[in-house]
């Protein structure tokens, strides 16, 4: 073999080591301890199981009767922790509030991390739990990220009445492509189907599983699309596309000058007004 052969060999299978070293790192679970709830919270510690039997934990903290209750849905690699602030503003303003760690995250069991498939598994038995616990009361889903897509992509047969989407990619694809690229430069987008191939043999999930640019044309409540003007992980044409494929009535927010962080953290009184209207024309009864 001539030396230039050898080296074309010695590069694929050092691209290839890598590509199996970054899907087991992506993939793998994010668990960890979480403990009590903040006591500002008055949260309870909760639990619940999917449809397949695999246990959910988080906290619910309990609201006025008539304002209904909300979903808080974490991004990926985190916990319920992460949105401890929207908890608070929320139950401030007499919404029940239930704050879950995702199936592979926190408290949650779980084998993998499957980018929504399994996570939406997690949305459906949260839903499923707040309808049993809050019987006559309006819901509402906030996620984050993957907790976003996890809820585009459940089947839902005690559907929201509001929802909001927060810096959701499209597609899986789009997704792996953007953090390669931010990563590794150009030649990063060229490695997605190096990553993208491993989903059916790893996690048993296909690429057209992972899509919540479908699960949108299936979600029947309203709908608020949010997404930073300058984020780079979810690009503004990116949210542009998964905004014009939803159903109406929908809403779109982009804030100017964020970037992939907490929408939250980033205009704490933006966002409380923007998503607290929305919320209130659609969630809340009394008041």
């Amino acid at each position: 073999m001539r030396p230039w052969s050898k080296a074309f060999v010695v590069v694929l299978l050092l691209v290839a080591v890598g590509a199996g070293v970054a899907g087991e790192l992506l993939t793998k679970p994010a668990q960890r301890v979480i403990g009590l709830a903040p006591p500002e919270l008055l949260a309870e510690q909760v639990s619940f199981t999917t449809s397949t039997s695999k246990s959910v934990a988080g906290w619910l903290i309990r609201g006025r009767a008539g304002f209904g209750a909300v979903l808080l849905v974490h991004s990926v690699r985190s916990d319920r922790r992460e949105m401890v602030d929207r908890a608070k503003f929320l139950s401030r303003l007499g919404y029940a509030v239930l704050l879950i760690d995702l199936p592979s995250h926190g408290e949650s069991p779980g084998a993998r991390i499957t980018f929504g498939q399994r996570e939406a598994r997690g949305v459906e038995g949260a839903l499923a739990y707040l309808a049993r616990t809050f019987p006559g009361e309006r819901v509402g889903a906030i996620g984050v990220s993957l907790g976003g897509a996890a809820i585009a992509l459940a089947q839902l047969p005690y559907p929201p009445n509001a929802v909001v989407l927060e810096s959701v990619y499209p597609t899986v694809e789009e997704a792996v492509a953007n953090r390669l690229k931010l990563h590794l430069g150009s030649v990063g987008s060229a490695l997605t189907p190096l990553l993208v191939w491993q989903l059916p043999l790893r996690l048993g999930v296909s690429p057209e599983q992972l899509r919540p640019i479908a699960g949108v044309t299936r979600l029947a409540a309203p709908l608020l699309v949010i997404s930073g003007a300058s984020d780079q992980h979810t690009t503004r044409n990116e949210t542009l596309h998964l905004f014009e494929a939803a159903l109406e009535p929908k809403e779109l927010w982009i804030v100017e000058g964020a970037a992939h962080v907490d929408l939250y953290r980033f205009d704490p009184q933006a966002y409380e007004s923007r998503v607290g209207a929305f919320l209130a024309r659609y969630v809340r009864r009394a008041g």
